[in-house]
C-alpha cells in the first residue's frame, strides 16, 4: 500500500488535483496583490512545485517544508520549528498546512514569531461542513491523502485574534464535488465553480481563504506618580516626637 506522500503526489497529477492547484494559484494571485516587501514565506509544500507563488510580488520567495513533503522546498524544516529569525518575514502563506499537522496551533505560534509587525498571513483550509469536509472525515487516509483534520475558518480566526491579528479578508471557494468524473467536469468548466458560485450551482463552498495582518503590540505609557509626603500619623494619633519639650 503506498504511503501518504506517494498518494498525495498521485492526487496532484490527477485532473482534479491539477484543477485545484490552478484555481488556488489564481485565488492567491488576487489575494497577494497588495503584499509587498523583501521576504515571502510559504510554510508547507502544496503541489509538486511553486505553483502558488506565481502571483507573489515580494523580492524573495521561500518554501519551507519537511524533507518527506517534497514540493521543491528551499529550506528543509518542520513547520513548527522554523530556522528563521524573529520578526524577519513580510508575509507568510499556510496552504492547508494546518490540516496536515499534528499540532496546528504550534505552527500558528511559530509563524507569529517570524512574521514582522504589520506583516500579512494568508491561510487556506477546507470547510468541515461541506462535501470536501465530508469526504475528508469519511476517508481513513484523509482527502486529499494524508490530511489529519478539517479546521473551520472560525477556529483559525479565533487563534489569530487571540494573537492580536486583524482579519482583513475572507473568501469561500471550491464549489464542486470531490467525487468521480463529475468533479473533474465541473472543475474544468468556465467559469470555474472552484472559485465562483453561480445561480445554477447550489453546492456549498468546500474551502476558505483567510487573510490577516499582524498588529504591532505597543506598550501604553504609565505616568509615574510622585510620592506624596506622608503625614506623620499612626492611625488617628499624631506620631510622637523624640524632642524634649522645654
Amino acid at each position: 500500500m503506498p504511503d501518504r506522500h506517494t498518494a498525495l503526489r498521485a492526487f496532484w497529477h490527477s485532473p482534479l488535483g491539477q484543477s485545484l492547484l490552478t484555481a488556488e494559484a489564481q485565488l492567491l494571485g488576487e489575494a497577494l496583490e497588495d503584499v509587498f516587501g523583501w521576504e515571502f514565506l510559504q510554510v508547507g509544500a502544496w503541489g509538486e512545485g511553486r505553483e502558488l507563488l506565481a502571483g507573489c510580488r515580494t523580492r524573495r520567495k521561500i518554501v519551507v517544508a519537511p524533507a518527506e513533503a517534497g514540493g521543491g522546498a528551499d529550506i528543509i524544516a518542520r513547520p513548527s520549528a522554523l530556522p528563521i529569525g524573529r520578526d524577519s518575514v513580510d508575509a507568510v502563506l499556510l496552504p492547508h498546512t494546518l490540516e496536515f499537522a499534528s499540532d496546528p496551533y504550534a505552527i500558528v505560534r511559530e509563524v507569529d514569531r517570524v512574521l514582522s509587525g504589520e506583516g500579512q498571513l494568508v491561510v487556506l483550509g477546507f470547510q468541515p461542513f461541506s462535501l470536501w469536509g465530508l469526504r475528508a472525515r469519511s476517508s481513513g487516509a484523509g482527502f486529499p491523502p494524508g490530511m489529519r483534520r478539517v479546521l473551520s475558518a472560525g477556529r483559525v480566526r479565533e487563534w489569530l485574534v487571540l494573537l492580536g491579528y486583524e482579519v482583513v479578508a475572507a473568501r469561500a471557494y471550491l464549489h464542486c464535488t470531490p467525487w468521480g468524473s463529475r468533479a473533474v467536469e465541473t472543475a474544468t468548466s468556465e467559469p470555474s465553480p472552484l472559485l465562483h458560485r453561480s445561480w445554477f450551482n447550489p453546492l456549498p463552498a468546500g474551502a476558505w481563504l483567510m487573510k490577516a495582518r499582524k498588529r504591532i503590540r505597543t506598550l501604553t505609557p504609565v505616568r509615574l506618580r510622585l510620592r506624596e509626603k506622608q503625614a506623620a500619623v499612626l492611625g488617628q494619633l499624631v506620631k510622637p516626637t523624640t524632642r524634649q519639650q522645654p
